[in-house]
């Protein structure tokens, strides 16, 4: 089979073929420009004193990047009108340049340029196709960036890796890892050469969804079978998810093979390592590995100083933390918005709230102003330390500074305000939340409700509960659980029992502490046959009786003065291997001194707290 019949076959098997895809997309480039340079849209082309020149500093501007879509777009904007035309090569290398503008999600836009061009006449070489292929891949529509493959074929450009790289990426982006899977064979079994990029492309796929087995055996497969060996940025980034996924020893046995095989570690693959010892806990060893890093003459970068103050801060260890800031800054590498995260975290942690601040403005003095995280950790840490006022003072401050709370933010206030027993003001805030189109989640309700609960207004935490389920969100088993011991507290136990036999047809599976706040519940009542039909029920769910059960379910039964089955479950209790609690060791000792109990009743206590 020829090449071309080969990506024929592709691309129908695939994709489909459709050889204009940009009808998906509505969206006019001459409308985009009407509507950012309204005023300023020429009606013939305009002629630039020095063409080459301004083409020039295009393409500088391009490899040095941008910061937003604003600039890039008006210099294609001059771009087209200029006469004669720039060629493919220089729109394609500012389109390029677009597309790494990630965080504004910039494909639909180059998609749409793409298309001005070829309406100017302007025709797709391999390269410029294998650009917009991948917009379609970031956008989802791989059946649009496979039915550019046919029309590269049709163009006549020969296939290369280059396209077959985009596609496969396209399938990891989606998380269609069988799918890429399945394309790269098909690749190799039609005679195509797949290169690193490829085989760099699904390690990182099957490592993105923690499929490390399988990352593992395509590393041992190209060890094996190919006519290059993997390079340091497969080590790294398989030894990263191993260190995610906790599996140290894979991850240093692997550290261990890459080095026999003659690839040197970079400072990525240590930063890796010595994250994943720390995070297993292995702090010893994280340092000798960042010792051994160092002897070997590889000087840390950016993430491995952020990491290191993230992992000072843990540590409570803020001092040094702000000692490595000021050592990275000697050394010429700027602190980014994470590692003051990290320092900004650990003063909070430390109840070092001045500080904190005092670290924002020096923020936004270094050039790196602070963002929704750094503000909502200093809320946290204000509501932490009960200064609820100073948190509200930091809340309205974001307003301010044009950075928009989002449900964190709010969610950390409104429990700041409940447990500062402020409720009116934390309803206000769940309404401003609501207008401001910010959506509440199980966690904002439980801060209401259990705030509701302890205070004995269990009417309005019940109508609340009624609120949240109304408004689309459900409840967790945790909320139903507050509710549900508190309403036994209050000696509601009808209403608690109610709830606890709705959960199942709620789509909701109780878990010990539910099935134990009933228990208690039954045997502050004394109903001690409802008891045995919820262990009958644990039992059957999965949920064995544990210490807090037994312990429960034998005050129950010595508070109703039926001491055999106190002793009985005494007896499992122990043989699973249990011990009594405080209160329930204090019932045995005072019926010891009852003057109704019978002599061989009290050996039998005696026997227990013996």
């Amino acid at each position: 089979m020829s090449f071309r019949a080969a990506g024929a076959s592709l691309a129908f098997s695939h994709g489909g073929i459709s050889l204009s895809p940009f009808h998906f997309f509505k969206f006019s480039p001459f409308h985009f420009y009407s509507r950012y340079y309204p005023h300023h849209y020429p009606n013939r082309a305009h002629t630039f004193d020095n063409r080459d020149l301004f083409l020039q500093s295009v393409t500088e501007r391009s490899k040095l990047g941008f910061s937003d879509l604003n600039s890039p777009l008006l210099l294609f904007y001059q771009m087209v009108n200029l006469r004669p035309l720039p060629s493919l090569i220089q729109f394609t290398q500012l389109f390029t340049a677009i597309s790494k503008l990630k965080r504004l999600e910039p494909h639909s836009t180059i998609i749409s340029l793409f298309r001005k061009i070829e309406l100017l006449g302007i025709s797709h070489d391999m390269h410029s196709l294998s650009v917009l292929a991948n917009c379609y891949c970031h956008l989802g529509r791989l059946d649009f960036a496979f039915s550019l493959l046919a029309k590269s074929l049709k163009l006549g450009y020969p296939l290369d890796c280059v396209i077959f790289n985009t596609l496969i990426n396209g399938y990891v982006h989606c998380d269609k890892l069988p799918q890429a899977a399945h394309l790269f064979n098909k690749i190799i079994k039609l005679g195509f050469q797949p290169d690193l990029i490829m085989y760099n492309t699904i390690v990182k796929g099957l490592c993105r969804i923690g499929d490390n087995a399988s990352a593992l055996a395509f590393l041992k497969k190209m060890q094996s079978g190919c006519h290059f060996k993997p390079d340091i940025v497969i080590y790294n980034t398989i030894i990263d998810s191993l260190c995610k996924d906790r599996l140290l020893q894979e991850a240093l046995d692997l550290f261990s093979s890459m080095k026999s095989e003659g690839i040197k570690p970079d400072v990525v693959t240590y930063t890796s390592l010595v994250r994943g010892l720390y995070n297993s806990g292995c702090g010893d060893d994280a340092l000798r590995m960042l010792t051994e890093m160092l002897e070997s003459n590889i000087a840390p970068n950016l993430q491995t100083y952020s990491m290191l103050v993230d992992m000072f801060c843990k540590d409570g260890c803020v001092d040094q933390a702000q000692s490595i800031i000021k050592h990275m800054i000697e050394r010429g590498v700027p602190p980014d918005i994470i590692t003051y995260s990290a320092l900004l975290d650990g003063y909070c942690l430390r109840g070092q709230m001045e500080d904190a601040e005092n670290l924002l403005d020096l923020m936004a003095e270094n050039g790196c102003e602070p963002n929704l995280v750094s503000f909502s950790t200093i809320i946290n840490g204000y509501c932490k330390a009960k200064n609820i006022d100073k948190a509200l003072n930091i809340f309205q401050e974001m307003f301010r500074k044009g950075i928009t709370p989002n449900v964190v933010t709010y969610n950390t206030l409104i429990d700041g305000l409940c447990k500062a027993n402020r409720l009116p003001h934390a309803r206000k805030l769940f309404e401003e939340m609501l207008a401001a189109g910010v959506t509440p989640n199980v966690v904002t309700y439980a801060s209401l409700l259990d705030y509701l609960c302890k205070r004995a207004r269990l009417d309005e935490a019940v109508k609340l509960l009624e609120d949240m389920e109304n408004n689309g969100v459900k409840p967790g088993i945790s909320i139903y659980s507050i509710l549900m011991n508190n309403l036994c507290e209050a000696g509601q136990l009808e209403d608690a029992a109610n709830f606890f036999s709705d959960l199942v047809s709620k789509g909701l599976q109780p878990d010990i502490k539910t099935y134990n706040i009933m228990v208690k519940g039954f045997c502050k009542k004394g109903l001690m046959s409802e008891v045995a039909q919820v262990l009958r029920i644990m039992e059957e769910d999965g949920f064995p009786p544990d210490d807090r059960t037994y312990n429960t379910l034998i005050r129950g039964y010595i508070l109703g003065n039926d001491l055999p089955n106190a002793l009985y479950y005494r007896d499992i209790m122990v043989v699973k291997g249990f011990k009594a609690d405080a209160d329930t060791f204090s019932l045995f000792v005072g019926l010891l001194s009852s003057v109704n109990l019978s002599d061989s009743k009290k050996d039998l206590l005696q026997k227990f707290i013996n």
